[in-house]
């Protein structure tokens, strides 16, 4: 039986190329589980794409200014501000001002610092909450909540989840792609699993080295050979399904490989930029100096492209920039966060512009977002260390408002005070702009039907245009 297994997993990619499906061959009841499924009610968003910004980027030097930090910079926080909540590393210098200045940006007058001159540009575009929070002041626990909903390992992600719910518009794509710049944060792979729910619902990663996935291109070039090995191949996944029956783990893999059958024939055509025009390169910074930037480039403008084949949910991952990756900026925050920002600022802004541009932005909704913020006062001397009481990050696109913020922290950026709202709250209405009710979307595992929010989660109203 084993034998019959791994025999099959290793060929359902020849018979997929070939036209067949194996689970209809075998008989098997079980339909394509991308294939696209009805909302519970109109979405305004068909695609997310997700722009994760792994470390957690400083609200009070981005997007929520706090003019009382200039005021007492350098002063004991415990005097200025009063009692502080514990710190991952309990090492609390002085407030700190930021390193940039604010300015009321477009027609709108959002508040956004030089931090990102290019993403100021589309302030009249941004949905900014300045009131999240989470649960978690470390990165793995709080990358697991930001990501599945809760701070255990082993749960579905949220892309999981959107395309569990909704399947793909296209089937020879996966439906949840993530663009791995360099970095994997921490908690690994699991951010992206898909936990319960069946394998197929997995992230499929598309690294940032050419080609992007192994395998990618067929390594048969003798199309009769192709064909005897497909046959007989197929007479030994048919009779394998029929022995084992409905077993999960048998029919996601033989989808999956299916799947990468295809994919043979569509991804070498999606990954060729040689199809973009000079100016979209440009505009996305495909000609920049800095590598890091080309790099961060190179995955929006295929992001924009996997979303307008009708992939459902796209996730890219910080650069590995040596010396400072990820926006983790415990020490010598002015270097950390300028070289990160550096990075995505200019091809951020070339996502917005060009998918505005195509008229896909009105159906697709962009998200930014790090696991938690960081500290109004120093770690140490030029630091900040991690915050998960008030933070901010933005959505733009499909369904939501655009150039206005919303909640509020404290005088200091500190601690949401208006309109606090959390991870599971973001997950409610993330799920809601793509037309499924958070508490409908459930699936039964351990005696219990679980969802992407737990037993929490309301849908921010106030952000839905």
């Amino acid at each position: 039986m084993l034998k019959g297994f791994a025999c099959g997993f290793a060929s359902v990619a020849f018979s997929a190329l070939f036209g067949q499906n194996l689970l209809q061959a075998a008989g098997a009841p079980r339909p394509n589980p991308l294939a696209p499924r009805a909302p519970h009610f109109k979405p305004r968003a068909r695609n997310v794409i997700f722009l994760y910004m792994d470390g957690g980027v400083s609200q009070v030097d981005s997007f929520d200014y706090k003019p009382l930090l200039e005021k007492h910079h350098g002063e004991d926080p415990r005097t200025a501000i009063g009692k502080l909540e514990k710190t991952q590393f309990a090492n609390v210098g002085k407030v700190m001002k930021s390193h940039w200045n604010f300015s009321k940006r477009g027609e709108s007058g959002l508040w956004v610092s030089d931090l990102f001159p290019h993403i100021a540009e589309q302030a009249d575009q941004l949905c900014v909450i300045k009131s999240m929070t989470s649960k978690f002041p470390e990165h793995t626990s709080a990358n697991y909540f930001l990501h599945t909903g809760t701070g255990l390992q082993g749960r579905p992600s949220m892309g999981a989840w959107a395309t569990y719910g909704l399947g793909s518009e296209n089937q020879d794509v996966p439906g949840f792609v993530l663009l791995n710049g360099g970095l994997i944060p921490s908690g690994g792979m699991d951010n992206f699993g898909n936990g319960f729910l069946p394998a197929t619902y997995q992230a499929s990663v598309f690294e940032s080295k050419d080609p992007p996935l192994a395998n990618i291109r067929a390594s048969e070039k003798n199309p009769r050979m192709q064909e005897l090995k497909t046959s007989l191949i197929r007479d030994l996944d048919e009779q394998t399904l029929k022995q084992a029956g409905r077993v999960d783990a048998l029919e996601s893999a033989i989808a999956n490989h299916e799947l990468a059958a295809r994919m043979q024939l569509t991804v070498p055509e999606l990954l060729d930029l040689k199809g973009e025009t000079d100016a979209t390169k440009k505009l996305y910074g495909l000609d920049s100096d800095d590598q890091y930037t080309r790099g961060y480039a190179k995955q929006c403008l295929l992001a924009r492209r996997l979303v307008e084949r009708g992939v459902r949910f796209v996730e890219l991952t910080c650069q590995r920039i040596g010396g400072y990756d990820r926006w983790d900026a415990h020490g010598d925050l002015k270097k950390n966060h300028s070289g990160n920002a550096h990075a995505v600022d200019q091809p951020i802004k070339g996502l917005l512009i060009d998918l505005k541009q195509r008229g896909l932005l009105e159906n697709t909704l962009v998200v930014f977002s790090g696991e938690f913020g960081r500290t109004p006062f120093a770690q140490g001397g030029d630091g900040r260390d991690h915050n998960e009481y008030g933070f901010s990050n933005w959505m733009a696109g499909a369904g939501v408002k655009h150039g206005m913020s919303f909640g509020e922290t404290d005088d200091w950026g500190y601690k949401a005070i208006v309109d606090k709202v959390d991870m599971h709250d973001f997950h409610a209405t993330l799920l809601h702009l793509l037309g499924m009710d958070h508490e409908k979307l459930t699936y039964r595992f351990g005696g219990r039907d679980l969802r992407l929010t737990d037993v929490e989660g309301k849908v921010i109203k106030g952000i839905l245009s």
